[in-house]
């Protein structure tokens, strides 16, 4: 249905979610699995495709792409999830691709003859659009409604929620157009939203216009107004995550641009003429991680240092655990145990030693990464097999350059090894170390929310834990890489190196430097290519605003001028939003990156017991209780 309905019976509850992208269709699939007999009346809101949402909606570039694998992507329950509701497996991305194309789902129809052709040539390694994934989370979205019991009535509601209004334990939802609606629970399940400029980022818009520049403020890639970056012109970029890839696509291949793949294997960009000239620099100067494509043949994979004992002996001592102090010297053990672990059983060929001998290594020196590097030196003869954290994290610290080509070369070299190193089957410890980096996020999850410091919470797992584990575990897959090669010897992309600064200078425009290469760069255009922060109180959205003034409580971070964490709405392991008062609201819940809860994401990779459905699916029994006890209300007002 696509209209909210008006309560059946004096009895019947009601659920409003704001929000129908792939978290909150996620959360009803958890909730519908555990429903008793009662009546019930669900209504999710939002202005965007139910199931996709604002970013997986097919009306985007087709160019743009996940940055998983189909075979990793899932939206169903496995046999690994410990979860206390019922498992309901489902298709993988990949599998569903493969039914589709064998004409094995009639409620699938695509009109797209661009997805159509996608499937057609679909695999389990390749990385989808995001315009076939957007039909994949519509059919999901379609399936879950059509498998709700009989005593539960979903509705989907095309609009916005402009806010809530509580009295007592009843909810009035209102969304902008004027609609109105009864709830005896609300979920905010909305995503990631867009939000008003930080405090750089209001100085940079206003000298921008004053100065007669542009300026491209952290936004969604694919919302993002590039009209404005006119061909040939120079274009200064900040950062080199995922969002930098996407401004790639759309204005190289975007603009007409085509890749070519030469006869010695080598990819080259042949330039439409339409791109602007894109100077790209960042904190690292350097890309996010290639995706890994190699497999282990190794021992298998195993937390060494990160084990479910060491987790629960921080979580016994009294004090709270602090993720820079407590965790993250674990984990960087566990990745230097992982990478050599399957250095030497997988490639014993290339060490000198056992694996048993190197343990030996690895316990002496834990900690000490330069006493490490000078062991490993000895039995470890290739360079391009040496694995420290540091030099992962970053890879041109402490090198200065002389020249803009030297910086140039070597940063296309680093690529090179990047790729190298992520995709070619005698470099497979970089799997490993992949997989450990994953178990050691999903080891984390066991720590309650409430026990982590004050500061953890606030900024070391949002921002510096978040943050590396997106770099070397969530990058872009390796063709993009490529083509970034491909972009930068065609000229048309040209490193800025570390530490990028950008100034605006009256009369010369925004001036880019790196303390590190000689020299600087100016230009006319300045593009912050990253997402906007997940704030609540200085979002976009309405009603996440006045969850934090009115509702909530706000969950501050200790550096207020940080873009990303500013305003989170505090809230119980169970999602139950904390109010100005420290309790916890019994039917009003939030999940999501503008909450305190451990962002874990929506869909996920299968078989990996993952925290997207450990979260959903505790909320969703919250939320059931949470029904149950407004049930057991209204029918004490009927009695009466």
């Amino acid at each position: 249905m696509t209209d909210a309905a008006p309560r059946d019976s004096a009895q019947t509850t009601r659920l409003v979610v704001v929000g129908a992208g792939p978290r909150a269709v996620m959360l009803l699939e958890r909730l519908l699995a555990r429903t008793d007999q009662s009546p019930l009346e669900i209504t999710l809101i939002d202005p965007h495709p139910p199931g996709a949402g604002r970013i997986w909606r097919a009306d985007q570039s087709p160019l743009l792409k996940l940055n998983s694998m189909a075979q990793d992507v899932t939206v169903f329950t496995d046999d690994t999830c410990t979860i206390d509701g019922p498992i309901r497996p489902g298709p993988t991305l990949i599998a569903w691709a493969e039914l589709v194309r064998d004409g094995g789902l009639e409620d699938v129809t695509i009109d797209d003859p661009a997805v159509l052709a996608e499937i057609a040539t679909l695999r389990g390694e390749s990385f989808p659009t995001r315009r076939l994934q957007s039909y994949y989370l519509d059919w999901f979205w379609r399936g879950v409604v059509d498998a709700a019991p009989g005593h539960v009535r979903v509705h989907r509601l095309t609009g916005t929620v402009a806010g809530v209004a509580t009295a007592a334990e009843r909810h009035r939802v209102r969304l902008v157009d004027g609609l109105e609606l009864d709830a005896d629970v609300v979920v905010y399940a909305v995503g990631h939203n867009g939000r008003e400029p930080a405090a750089e980022t209001a100085a940079l818009i206003a000298q921008a216009a004053r100065e007669r520049l542009t300026y491209v403020p952290p936004a969604f890639t694919a919302d993002a107004d590039l009209s404005a970056l006119a061909p040939g012109a120079d274009v200064i970029v900040r950062g080199m995550g995922l969002a930098a890839v996407d401004l790639l696509v759309l204005l190289g291949e975007g603009r007409g641009g085509r890749f070519h793949r030469d006869d010695d294997g080598s990819l080259r960009y042949e330039p439409s003429g339409l791109e602007p000239r894109l100077h790209i620099g960042s904190r690292r100067g350097i890309p996010y991680r290639s995706k890994v494509s190699s497999v282990l043949q190794g021992d298998p994979p195993q937390l060494h240092v990160v084990t479910k004992e060491a987790v629960a002996a921080l979580v016994a001592r009294p004090e709270a655990v602090d993720f820079e102090r407590d965790v993250w010297p674990l984990i960087a053990q566990e990745l230097v145990w992982s990478h050599y672990r399957e250095l030497f059983t997988g490639h014993p060929e290339r060490v000198a030693g056992t694996w048993e001998q190197f343990q030996d290594v690895l316990r002496a020196h834990a900690g000490d990464t330069a006493a490490l590097r000078a062991a490993v030196a000895e039995v470890v003869p290739d360079p391009l097999d040496r694995f420290d954290v540091p030099t992962l994290d970053r890879p041109l610290d402490g090198e200065e350059f002389s020249s803009d080509d030297d910086l140039q070369r070597r940063i296309r070299q680093h690529i090179t090894d990047d790729l190298t190193l992520r995709t070619t089957q005698e470099r497979s410890s970089a799997q490993a170390v992949f997989l450990a980096i994953l178990l050691s996020f999903l080891a984390l999850a066991d720590v309650p929310p409430e026990k982590w410091s004050a500061r953890s919470r606030a900024e070391s797992l949002p921002v510096t834990w978040h943050t590396f584990f997106s770099y070397v575990a969530s990058g872009p897959p390796a063709h993009r890489l490529e083509e970034l090669l491909a972009l930068s010897e065609a000229g048309v992309v040209r490193f800025l190196g570390p530490d990028v600064t950008v100034r605006v200078e009256t009369g010369r425009g925004f001036v880019a430097s790196s303390p590190r290469v000689p020299g600087e760069t100016v230009a006319g255009a300045l593009v912050d290519a990253w997402l906007p922060g997940s704030g609540a109180a200085v979002s976009e959205n309405s009603a996440l605003r006045e969850l934090a003034a009115v509702h909530g409580r706000e969950f501050r971070v200790a550096d207020a001028s940080f873009e990303g964490s500013l305003g989170r709405i505090e809230v119980d392991a169970d999602g139950r939003v904390i109010d100005a008062t420290g309790a916890a609201h019994p039917t009003l819940f939030a999940i999501g990156p503008f909450t305190s809860l451990t962002e874990a994401g929506a869909f996920t990779r299968p078989g990996s017991n993952a925290l997207p459905f450990r979260q959903t699916d505790r909320i969703a029994g919250a939320i059931a209780e949470s029904i149950a006890a407004a049930r057991a209300d209204l029918g004490e007002l009927v009695a009466r």
